[in-house]
């Protein structure tokens, strides 16, 4: 079965230090990240080294349950396994743009934000989450980081709580028509002809994991792909043994396997055992 660990041993063994250049001439891609969507499909599938769509397509099927669209999330699901969402940030300083989507701890069938095909693509009721943020300077993708959701979000009712708040709030304004929506409101009839409606929209962001986790990783000064992988110990330990072995087997000089503590998304006084990977091209 397909897993992050293994995904990360793809990467050591196939290091690609321009992702545009490499898949410029594969699948005549330019942008990065529309290189960076296909690099993480190809690392969970291995299938880096395959110059066939079609055949590249039927490993797809075996290894993914899911792969969705730009406007709902996750981007994609491991079959039996982990959600994942592909982020790209501007520059290596800007923060994560996630639209009407909050941050997630977790992935859960009763999301309002997912699709019918997503729901029914297994049988889940709940899904870990990763989050691969790509970060380019110069045309090049900079630093690629694999982040576990509950390393980096709160759970799932404080943003919840906040968001409920508001549109409670936006009802509550008298003579106004308002109408049942997914978004924080909608005001109908807003002009004398009743033709004329608002909609109001929650606009997610969250910051850059540069700084989030400035505490246990830094960047270096070199223009190579850095990767951070960062997981709760027990996330860990969940994997296969078969998969901690290949990992841990890991020699090369640029690789880094470290036991750390992160502080807590939900109470930051807390600090939580976790695993960061760092691989430096």
């Amino acid at each position: 079965m397909a897993d992050l660990l293994k995904a990360i041993k793809t990467i050591v063994d196939n290091p690609i230090p321009d992702l545009v250049s490499y898949y410029q001439g594969k699948n005549r891609i330019n942008s990065i990240g529309d290189a960076l969507e296909c690099f993480v499909k190809d690392i969970f599938a291995e299938t880096l080294s395959q110059s066939e769509q079609a055949l590249k397509n039927e490993r797809y099927s075996e290894v993914f349950s899911y792969i969705g669209n730009q406007n709902n999330p996750p981007d994609l699901i491991l079959k039996n396994g982990d959600a994942i969402e592909v982020k790209k940030i501007e520059s290596l300083k800007a923060s994560i743009a996630l639209n009407s989507s909050y941050p997630k701890s977790k992935l859960y069938y009763d999301s309002p934000l997912i699709t019918k095909h997503c729901r029914q693509c297994e049988d889940w009721q709940e899904k870990d989450i990763i989050y691969v943020i790509g970060v380019p300077e110069n045309k090049k993708l900079k630093i690629l980081w694999f982040i576990y959701g509950d390393c980096y979000a709160a759970d799932r009712e404080i943003y919840e709580r906040i968001a409920k708040k508001i549109s409670s709030g936006i009802t509550e304004i008298k003579d106004v028509e308002f109408s049942e929506t997914r978004e924080l409101g909608r005001v109908n009839k807003v002009d004398p002809l009743g033709i004329t409606y608002l909609r109001i929209r929650g606009m997610w962001g969250i910051t850059n994991p540069i700084y989030v986790y400035d505490y246990i990783f830094q960047t270096q000064a070199t223009e190579n792909l850095q990767v951070v992988v960062i997981m709760k110990e027990e996330k860990y330990l969940s994997f296969s043994p078969e998969s901690r072995e290949e990992i841990e087997a890991i020699s090369n000089v640029n690789f880094q396997n470290q036991n750390v503590n992160i502080r807590d998304p939900n109470n930051p006084a807390q600090l939580l055992r976790a695993k960061i990977f760092i691989y430096r091209i």
